[in-house]
């Protein structure tokens, strides 16, 4: 494993937390990030969850747990654009995933952060940050102006390149789709080459019943490669990411890995393959999830055996809430967002605020727990702090190392990073630190009712509730702590005129 030698040193003293940048080897770093996962969905954060996660609360149990970790972005793209960048993604447009690069060229991720400091970096997954999509043919009609419906009706050729990816952006290798298991074209890439191009089609399928009709085994009608099956998607992804691992503990002799597996799943279409259904006690979703905590295990596994394990740095998280509405909880006694309000797409808590597991053994205390406020973007400067890599100027513009917290040399009543910035719909944002939050509008901004209220005469413009004692958000105080309001948003304000949140 490649030394890196430099003049820092993290120590704790009196636990087994310890890390040297001048004497330890670089990690190998495994990022499991799953898709549309609440809150409240595993046992580590929630002790009536109704759904087994055995291997996720096992990795909980081995290492540490952020208690107020939050995704960027309330919605799949925004999240994993900051999480990739380092960046909050209202500093850009998001919006052009279907057809162009969310990543502009250039711009540094964590990914080309590791390839520059000598890793083989890996990515296994759902992308869903764009492709230069010039090249792919539209074959839906030309009165049919809505960019989704025509990308699900593409042509796309396999002996030319698929540029914008991840190929480009800092992956040594990729294998994924383009986007959601529900949002078509459905076919797989390799590299910057299309495996197999979605010639066939398929219909809308729902779910119905109990479920809307973004609940359930949904996905969307449009293109699909020939032998495709929706259900085959999370195994094969598990599958690739365990042929990763072998193969670079068969070959790579010194140099560490990068991995990051972006699981599709528990998003629709909720698909458990047979020994997994009624596993759980939350219907189609919890067995589901279910089965994404088997294949977590079988990515664990594959790191135990090929003994890479104790060299290795597992984080485990979501890229925002679940699709969980109340009618749901009340039928299944399952909490989804586990006493959070809202769900994905919200800018309350529960639209954002993920489970957040970090193990890293030798390093992290097993069975510790934080309640450091942090965001997906810190990873960025947490990758370089670990590798001794000092950050241009602008790149991670809102990006902070948490590398004290993970050794336990960070003291708890400090606060490791300045308040978090999250971006949901309707051009609403939140900010916030341990204790207060501000929403810079009325309504959830995403899925839960009402999205948007305009206010009336004395209204409050936005919201404002003390997390500390109102974790739930149902008090707004913005009326109550004008001296808060005016201190969240003119740290908006600052972070919208300096175009970063770092010094």
């Amino acid at each position: 494993m490649k030394k890196l030698i430099v003049c820092i040193f993290v120590v704790v003293f009196g636990n087994a937390s310890v890390y040297s940048q001048e004497s330890e080897p670089l990690p190998n770093i495994v990022i499991l990030f799953v898709d549309d996962m609440g809150y409240g969905d595993i046992g580590a954060y929630n002790k009536d969850s109704k759904i087994p996660t055995p291997n996720i609360d096992g990795l909980a149990a081995e290492g540490i747990r952020f208690m107020d970790a939050h995704a960027p972005g309330a919605l799949c793209h925004p999240s994993r654009y900051g999480l990739l960048t380092g960046r909050y993604p209202f500093r850009t447009d998001v919006s052009v995933w279907p057809d162009e690069p969310v990543i502009e060229e250039g711009r540094m991720t964590f990914a080309s952060l590791l390839q520059s400091q000598g890793y083989k970096t890996s990515m296994v997954g759902k992308w869903h940050l764009g492709f230069d999509e010039s090249q792919a043919t539209d074959r839906a009609s030309d009165s049919d102006q809505d960019t989704n419906t025509r990308a699900a009706y593409r042509q796309y050729d396999m002996d030319l390149p698929l540029p914008g990816g991840p190929f480009d952006r800092g992956f040594d290798i990729f294998f994924g789709i383009r986007a959601s298991t529900d949002i078509p074209p459905y076919f797989y890439i390799r590299d910057d080459r299309v495996v197999n191009p979605p010639t066939d089609s398929v219909d809308d399928n729902f779910s119905g019943g109990i479920w809307t009709d973004i609940q359930g085994a949904f996905w969307r009608e449009g293109g699909i490669a020939p032998g495709l099956e929706l259900i085959d998607v999370l195994p094969r992804f598990t599958e690739e990411s365990i042929e990763v691992i072998r193969n670079h503990a068969a070959n790579a002799q010194d140099q560490p890995l990068l991995l990051y597996v972006a699981l599709p799943a528990p998003h629709t279409p909720w698909l458990p393959t047979e020994p997994f259904e009624g596993i759980s006690g939350a219907g189609m979703y919890g067995d589901f999830m279910a089965m994404v905590d088997s294949k977590v295990g079988d990515i664990l596994s594959a790191l135990e055996q090929t003994g890479m394990d104790e060299e290795t740095m597992v984080i485990f998280t979501s890229d925002n809430g679940p699709v969980w509405y109340d009618k749901d909880t009340e039928k299944f006694g399952h909490d989804s967002m586990g006493g959070l309000r809202g769900m994905k797409g919200d800018a309350y808590e529960g639209g954002h605020r993920m489970p957040f597991i970090v193990r890293w053994p030798g390093v992290v205390e097993p069975g510790s727990v934080t309640n450091q406020t942090i965001s997906f973007t810190d990873m960025l400067a947490t990758f370089a702090d670990i590798t001794g890599t000092e950050l241009p100027v602008n790149d991670g513009e809102d990006s902070f190392s948490i590398l004290p917290v993970l050794t336990g040399s960070q003291p708890e009543t400090e606060a490791i990073r300045p308040p978090v910035v999250v971006t949901v719909g309707r051009g609403i944002r939140s900010i916030q630190d341990g204790t207060w939050k501000l929403i810079d509008g009325l309504g959830s901004g995403g899925f839960t009712s009402p999205a948007y209220i305009e206010p009336g005469p004395g209204d409050p413009e936005g919201q404002l509730y003390n997390l500390k004692e109102d974790l739930a958000e149902t008090n707004n105080l913005w009326h109550e702590h004008p001296e808060e309001v005016a201190r969240l948003q003119e740290l908006l304000n600052e972070y919208d005129q300096s175009n970063r949140s770092r010094p």
